[in-house]
């Protein structure tokens, strides 16, 4: 008996594994690290450093714990810096932002990824001013949730019962019509 040939599954969209920004090495991300554990901060040369110690300080004073990491240029790809927040997140727990010139990339152990994208959206507009994008990202976080999910879930679940259940009764009702239409009335027969 011949062998089964080996069916082989190709994609045309491969996963990719995580990837720090150019540039940061093993060795880079562990001086990242140090530098994160000493004040929640890190950043080329100390730029800014002082300005986003205070943006630290105020989200710790809100119940955030974060930390902030602060690279120049920008990486091949916008998702390099979460995966950069994403390794610092597993050292530091927390939330953790990753800003670069233009782009921005978070981790969080507490914060859904629903509100960090909201807040990294609006972040990304202080391109340049990594204090002043700090302070947007934990401003967006500080907001009370506008929206809730909860209640929009139950009206939704709850329409979705009573449009059923006006399906059936409008069903049943067309049905016992369509039945009685159809019996001719015995009384009526008797009658003659």
């Amino acid at each position: 008996m011949a062998p089964l040939p080996t069916v082989q599954h190709l994609s045309v969209f491969p996963p990719r594994a995580a990837e720090l920004p150019p540039g940061i090495t093993d060795s880079g991300l562990r001086t990242i690290l140090l530098d994160v554990a000493d004040n929640q901060v890190a950043t080329p040369r100390g730029k800014d450093q002082a300005g986003l110690e205070a943006v630290v300080a105020d989200a710790r004073s809100q119940g955030i714990p974060l930390s902030i990491v602060v690279i120049p240029g920008n990486p091949g790809h916008d998702s390099n810096l979460r995966d950069l927040a994403t390794e610092v997140g597993k050292q530091e727990h927390g939330t953790v932002v990753v800003l670069s010139d233009d782009w921005v990339g978070t981790y969080s152990d507490s914060i859904s990824r629903v509100t960090l994208e909201w807040a990294e959206d609006a972040a990304k507009s202080k391109q340049g001013d990594s204090v002043e994008a700090a302070s947007v990202f934990v401003g967006r976080l500080e907001e009370p949730e506008s929206v809730s999910w909860t209640a929009i879930t139950g009206v939704l679940i709850a329409g979705t019962v009573l449009a059923v259940g006006g399906l059936y009764w409008v069903k049943a009702r067309r049905a016992r019509a369509e039945l009685s239409a159809s019996v001719p009335d015995e009384r009526v027969g008797a009658s003659e």
